[in-house]
């Protein structure tokens, strides 16, 4: 990542004088965006793409009332709240060790996982790997505050929830999953049909049960790997919808190494609920023909990407990198994913 240039911390501090939606509901996905370009050598390209993406970004909503230790718990899931939410935050990331926060902040917010169509949580996700990885400059963890207020305004529970219980590998276990009824949905409308949708419940206990927080860890890990190769044939049920399927555990899988042990098992749990639930809302029952391509390395599927511009393909094309590099020979199959990424979605889709 390009560190000397400050190219994402520029960015960042642009990015913080918006709004985290716009247009009524949709996400800000600025942050997560040039995150990843700049990650994968397209820092040339960050100001020129956030330029045209920020014509379409709002101002900060205005501040209503200032929560406090005593009283957010009255403000938790309330849109509405979302600049109290940052500025809460930002506080404690200035007054703690921003690990701390995150500590404090992840167990009280990982049932909420759902909320904004996991979106909030790929936004902690990018934050903590750039700490983590990158150097803790005060962009960065500005942008931890915003993204945990995010999530704390959008935090939604889910109407079912899926404990890991059973015997099968993540792959066995999505290809398992009963579809609901109605797949052409919102995503509220579409997870209000899982208590319903009949073998639900059993089928998304039916995940191998970690032993300890290693295996949790492990299954996260081919979670997202999973998630990213089923994209190649049933990425089409919903393009953009479904790649969170895949970057909203990898983005729990991300934030682990700076969370306690004790709650990576907690964290599979959740990651696992909310991947199964987008995959059983919008996996057509039908796959798509094999995508088939030349042979490119990983840096030329994401130029393609950049080339190509929208958020949630430049997202899904980070996380197929990831699912590449665990593999001593590379991964096609996540790499052709990413490439299905762009040929299913228009550019500039929310």
């Amino acid at each position: 990542m390009d560190t000397t240039s400050g190219t994402l911390d520029e960015a960042l501090e642009r990015l913080h004088a918006t709004g985290p939606e716009f247009n009524g509901f949709l996400s800000n996905h600025g942050p997560m965006a040039v995150e990843a370009l700049i990650r994968h050598g397209q820092a040339r390209t960050v100001h020129r793409w956030l330029d045209d993406y920020a014509t379409r970004l709002e101002e900060v909503p205005t501040a209503r009332t200032p929560l406090t230790d005593a009283n957010w718990q009255e403000a938790l899931g309330d849109p509405r709240r979302v600049t109290d939410w940052t500025g809460y935050l930002t506080r404690q990331v200035a007054e703690r060790p921003w690990r701390e926060v995150l500590a404090t902040w992840w167990p009280r917010l990982l049932p909420g996982i759902a909320g904004a169509a996991t979106h909030p949580v790929i936004r902690v996700g990018h934050a903590v790997r750039t700490l983590l990885e990158q150097g803790e400059e005060a962009p960065r963890i500005a942008e931890l505050a915003h993204a945990l207020g995010y999530w704390a305004a959008r935090h939604t529970t889910l109407p079912v929830s899926a404990r890991p219980s059973g015997t099968l590998a993540p792959d066995d276990a999505l290809a398992a999953l009963p579809h609901v009824a109605d797949q052409r949905t919102s995503v509220v409308a579409g997870l209000a049909q899982l208590p319903d949708t009949q073998g639900w419940p059993a089928a998304a206990a039916s995940l191998r049960a970690p032993r300890n927080p290693d295996e949790a860890r492990e299954q996260l890990t081919a979670l997202v790997r999973a998630a990213t190769h089923r994209y190649l044939d049933y990425g089409h049920g919903d393009a953009v919808l479904l790649v969170h399927a895949a970057t909203a555990p990898n983005a729990v899988l991300r934030t682990l190494p700076a969370l306690p042990r004790e709650l990576w098992t907690p964290s599979l749990a959740a990651a696992w609920t909310a991947s199964a639930a987008l995959t059983s809302v919008y996996s057509p029952d039908e796959p798509l023909p094999t995508l088939t391509t030349g042979a490119l390395t990983p840096e030329e599927v994401f130029e393609r990407a950049a080339a190509h511009g929208d958020a949630h393909a430049i997202k899904l094309t980070d996380t197929a990198l990831d699912v590449a590099s665990w593999a001593a020979d590379g991964d096609d199959r996540a790499l052709r994913s990413a490439l299905r990424s762009l040929e299913l979605i228009t550019p500039g889709e929310d």
